[in-house]
């Protein structure tokens, strides 16, 4: 038999569930953040709870309607059970570029996260919930009572509102100026407005393609028509700089690169928290503070000026796509689309595919050439995935998507041991470079974003980056050249490693880096943001005015 409920009551059991179970984060976070110290401060805690349920009273008093109700609650419950647990697990923000995230991600990484406790807690705040309400029959007055209920409702919640934010105002106003990101974290209010925020982006971006430069041009100075300049540009993913020992970490995490002749920056930021913002901006003219992600997709970047200049470019891709960087790149080569059984799996390839097809690239080579090496790199949560077995060096590890059910120290671990076999890979490339020196070459790592590991109960990555605890945005990046790269960029590589030693950069750097180590002389470059500016022995003529 049918349990029957009527409207009311229904409206008002949704209220309490969805201002309680489901956004457990922001409780967590008012609990937190919120010190009690006399009556006001208990009043000001007592009344949130009515700022948060009241919204959610009146939205479901409008939307709990015969034949539409139901399938709208239900996609409502098990959506909001997704991100509540994706938040209170993980720490995450909701906001417009985790949206963003979530819009532009693969099948494999979406994948990783419909672990075990993410099935069975979407299975008891969502699921259950939906049959329960499936199988209940909801009695409606009739329309004119209807009305007349929920208008006599929404009149006594709207006192209550007027009441505490009569009393409280200035409480508010104070607490919301020092803690903005509580919008990201109240349930049905963050991804509605992220998601609104995210399509009207696109809707308002630029449509038209921005050119940056008509006729860049490739300065080649050098003596010999046969040193053709190869630049390697790795595309890390998911590391930070805190585990590289490289930047004083304990541990030995960059075994092989210490005895590599690189130049590693010891301070260095990067332009987002995810991918999905990160990369684009890596490549774009626009600085952080300026960048958008829709206008980046309908604007030259560094890889269509190298392009034009007559660089040949090559894209080499081991992650979740190129974010529309490599768009109008006339050679890109997806790694788990070829398959090389030998490292590829399922879903994923470990970097070490991207060697093989370097080692073909390099030998037929006729013209100076950039190539961008993607990693998968140290993606979570499934790090354990991103390394073969002889890279298991620091145990134990955590073998499990569940990371927030390892302890720290395991998490630490398994992180740790991607870093060691990026150390492998970045090493190994350097070393198939050293195979052609009759290239100008040279080899830049750096880092999309990083990584949170379980401090403060966050992990992963993409929160909001004014709010973004370190880990996510301190990177690593290095640099090795040969000796032509050297001698005709007139680069005085001791210099460098000094400026490395004691200066701040970050992703704004590289456009203007690149064009200057790619010799390429165009009206966007801009020297203040070329790392190589105060390094060079003189000026190469494709700077000279």
């Amino acid at each position: 038999m049918r349990k029957k409920l009527n409207s009311s009551s229904l409206i008002t059991i949704l209220t309490i569930y969805f201002s309680t179970i489901l956004n457990l984060s922001l409780w967590r976070y008012i609990y937190n953040n919120l010190e009690i110290t006399n009556f006001r401060d208990c009043c000001f805690a007592l009344s949130f709870y009515f700022f948060i349920a009241i919204p959610l009273f009146w939205l479901f008093s409008l939307i709990i309607l015969p034949k539409v109700g139901k399938p709208l609650i239900i996609f409502l419950l098990l959506l909001c059970s997704s991100t509540n647990f994706m938040m209170f697990k993980y720490g995450v923000h909701i906001d417009k570029y985790m949206i963003q995230n979530v819009m532009e991600t693969n099948i494999g990484e979406a994948l990783d996260l419909f672990t075990l406790s993410f099935l069975f807690w979407i299975f008891v705040t969502g699921i259950i919930p939906s049959i329960l309400l499936l199988f209940t029959k909801i009695q409606y007055k009739p329309l004119r009572n209807e009305i007349k209920t929920r208008l006599k409702n929404f009149i006594i919640s709207l006192l209550i509102v007027a009441l505490f934010g009569g009393t409280l105002y200035k409480d508010y106003a104070s607490y919301g100026r020092n803690h903005r990101q509580i919008k990201n974290i109240i349930n049905i209010v963050n991804f509605t407005s992220g998601t609104i925020s995210y399509f009207r982006k696109i809707r308002f971006a630029q449509t038209k393609f921005v050119e940056l430069d008509q006729n860049p041009q490739n300065i080649d100075y050098k003596k010999s028509d046969k040193m053709h300049t190869v630049v390697l540009f790795i595309v890390g993913e998911t590391a930070r700089a805190a585990n590289f020992s490289l930047d004083g970490y304990k541990r030995k995490t960059n075994p092989l690169l210490e005895k590599q002749n690189i130049v590693f920056f010891k301070d260095v930021y990067s332009c987002g928290t995810s991918t999905a913002v990160s990369v684009p901006c890596m490549f774009s003219h626009m600085n952080r503070d300026k960048f958008d992600v829709t206008d980046a997709r309908n604007t030259e970047n560094l890889l269509d000026l190298a392009q034009k200049s007559g660089y040949q470019v090559i894209w080499l891709e081991n992650d979740d796509g190129c974010k529309g960087v490599c768009k109008r790149v006339k050679h890109v080569q997806n790694m788990e689309k070829i398959g090389n059984s030998k490292y590829c799996h399922e879903d994923f390839c470990w970097d070490e595919v991207l060697l093989e097809s370097l080692n073909d690239i390099l030998s037929k080579i006729k013209q100076n050439t950039l190539i961008v090496l993607h990693t998968h790199g140290s993606h979570g949560p499934t790090y354990y995935l991103r390394y073969p077995d002889k890279f298991k060096k620091f145990l134990p590890t955590c073998d499990t998507a569940d990371i927030q059910d390892c302890s720290l120290n395991q998490i630490v671990n398994t992180y740790d041991n991607t870093i060691l076999y990026t150390d492998y890979v970045i090493s190994s490339t350097i070393d198939i470079l050293k195979k052609y020196p009759r290239f100008e070459s040279s080899l830049i790592y750096v880092s999309d974003h990083g990584e949170s590991l379980g401090e403060k109960n966050i992990y992963l990555h993409g929160m909001p980056y004014k709010i973004a605890p370190i880990e996510q945005k301190s990177v690593p990046m290095l640099i090795w050249m040969n000796e032509n790269m050297k001698k005709w960029d007139y680069i005085d590589y001791q210099c460098l490693k000094k400026s490395a030693e004691k200066d701040t950069y970050s992703h704004d750097n590289i456009f203007h880096s690149m064009l200057g180590l790619l010799a390429i002389k165009t009206t966007v470059y801009n020297k203040d943001f070329d790392l190589f500016k105060d390094c060079r022995k003189k000026t190469p003529p494709f700077m000279e005015k």
